[in-house]
């Protein structure tokens, strides 16, 4: 299964480059609320949130829009599926489910986009 992950104590320094390479891609303007990963501030610094590729966006999806992908096993919202509902939103574990008013949700689907912005190289796409 293909993830993006967090290195092994790395340390963010919460510049939010992956969140504004990230939300680009996806809406064309940066905004942290439109990115699929978000940075928390956590007792000894900032930590990336990202999604683990858990399917809970999937099994509570009504409208089947949200399916694996076999090869990568990444979970991918198709957007003509999509009906904007919010319960993948409400679901995700991680809290980087995106919804956008009047647009269909937005997932992280392990691109690279945000691992390749950050300037302390913290951020990679693994196979697990």
């Amino acid at each position: 299964m293909k993830k993006l992950t967090v290195k092994k104590g790395a340390e963010c320094m919460a510049c939010l480059e992956c969140v504004r390479a990230c939300s680009t891609a996806f809406y064309k303007e940066f905004h942290p609320d439109y990115s699929c990963i978000k940075i928390v501030a956590k007792p000894g610094g900032a930590k990336p949130m990202t999604c683990i590729q858990c399917g809970k966006c999937m099994r509570t999806c009504e409208h089947e829009a949200i399916t694996q992908n076999p090869k990568t096993g990444v979970y991918m919202i198709n957007k003509k599926k999509c009906v904007g509902c919010g319960k993948c939103v409400e679901a995700c574990p991680m809290k980087v489910l995106v919804l956008k008013e009047g647009n269909p949700a937005s997932k992280c689907i392990a691109c690279g986009i945000c691992a390749k912005a950050c300037p302390m190289e913290i951020l990679e796409i693994v196979e697990k």
